[in-house]
């Protein structure tokens, strides 16, 4: 990425509506190597955010740079790797095939559909999320935690440069969230990629972030213990 930034917002205003933005005047500057969470409460914007950055989404007004593209209508292929609330998985697919779009997506060309890297990446990330048992099963067969782990495994076999998650920890026991959280922390270590959270529960994103962000009343701001809680969604 230039200069190491992977996510630069200039005075970026977001929403579904030109005379109703959710967040206006958004400045933000993500690098290689950063885990940023936002927090805040519920319907405010937190997950429009992460869809206005992934490409789903237009900024109403401002200048948004993500994976040296400028306001991308989508990311440089492979680089960018998004946990969605919802999860986008294939659910009458398996884990494998699951995983397998993920590694795809990064590690080859349209006419090379099963290149021996792509099918290693996607080995080592179902590995990581203690997935191996199932990973012939079929998505829509597992609990809604062993799920979220799949669509985990799913971005970290494509290997981006830049990872968006939305509530990705969500409906996992406290030992399962604690080795998904580390296999994504030592990812963005070892790949000194950067990892953009939306996340609800502030000790779980002190836990994994470098900077905590408050989404409140239309603006971003650095989140302090003097501020009021965050509601929970």
């Amino acid at each position: 990425m230039d200069d190491g930034c992977v996510i630069s917002l200039d005075n970026v205003s977001i929403g579904y509506q030109k005379n109703k933005p959710l967040i206006e005047g958004l400045n933000l500057r993500v690098n290689s190597g950063e885990i940023i969470a936002i927090v805040g409460p519920s319907g405010i914007g937190k997950t429009t955010l992460l869809r206005t950055i992934a490409g789903l989404v237009p900024p109403l007004k401002g200048g948004l740079k993500v994976c040296s593209q400028t306001n991308p209508a989508s990311p440089p292929r492979g680089e960018l790797g998004y946990i969605p609330q919802r999860l986008g998985l294939v659910r009458h697919a398996s884990v494998h095939h699951n995983v397998m779009l993920g590694a795809l997506a990064g590690h080859c060309s349209p006419w090379l559909p099963f290149s021996f890297d792509a099918r290693k990446s996607a080995h080592k990330a179902i590995q990581k999320m203690g997935l191996e048992e199932k990973r012939r099963s079929l998505v829509r067969r597992l609990s809604g935690g062993q799920q979220r782990r799949v669509a985990t495994a799913r971005t970290l076999a494509q290997k981006p440069s830049l990872i968006l998650a939305d509530e990705f920890l969500g409906e996992l026991d406290e030992e399962t969230m604690l080795i998904v959280m580390d296999a994504v922390i030592s990812y963005v270590d070892e790949k000194n990629a950067a990892l953009l959270v939306v996340e609800h529960d502030i000790q779980r994103a002190r836990k994994m972030a470098d900077r905590l962000l408050l989404m409140k009343n239309g603006k971003l701001v650095p989140y302090v213990e003097s501020l009021e809680p965050v509601e929970e969604e």
